[in-house]
């Protein structure tokens, strides 16, 4: 019954695929972010995504998890970004007038020791750390936007925590 339906994982139906819909994915994605450098990274990770889970995914559904992808990208490094932002917005509005230099500077470095652990996590532990802990996402929640269990989120989010509180050293996180 499936054997008259092209397979994602031929070359040659892979490579008809990419022609297909790489202008396509390239727009969107630059639609979504603005910026030509990265659309393209985003649209090339996607194929590579599409190419390495070939085999799972049915060929008339492969656009749309292409695209899915894509935009999954995009929102991951969004979501990225909103952290950076969080942690420069919160910068200038703490008063600053009763720290010393030495606390001020230590806070400065702990924030770039914590950025740094952080984007070296796993991208799924990163993932599920920033849904839970900066956009508040329970874990139930998380399990669902990322089509896997709960207990698979559960088990990513004490890696992430295990990983930070070995990197910064006891810091409560």
């Amino acid at each position: 019954m499936s054997s008259s339906k092209p397979k994602l994982c031929e070359e040659s139906h892979f490579n008809s695929f990419y022609l297909e819909h790489i202008n396509a994915a390239h727009n969107f994605a630059y639609y979504k972010c603005g910026d030509k450098a990265a659309s393209l990274d985003f649209v090339q990770d996607a194929f590579a995504k599409v190419w390495e889970n070939c085999a799972q995914i049915d060929f008339g559904k492969a656009k749309t998890y292409l695209f899915t992808t894509v935009n999954n990208l995009f929102l991951n490094t969004v979501r990225h970004k909103k952290v950076v932002m969080s942690y420069a917005k919160a910068s200038p509005y703490l008063d600053r007038t009763n720290q010393s230099p030495e606390y001020i500077l230590e806070e400065e470095e702990f924030k770039k020791k914590l950025q740094a652990v952080i984007s070296d996590l796993s991208e799924e532990q990163r993932e599920v750390f920033l849904l839970n802990r900066i956009e508040d996402k329970k874990y139930r929640e998380i399990a669902e936007m990322l089509n896997v269990s709960q207990k698979t989120v559960e088990k990513r989010m004490s890696g992430a925590l295990k990983i930070l509180r070995h990197k910064l050293e006891g810091i409560n996180i």
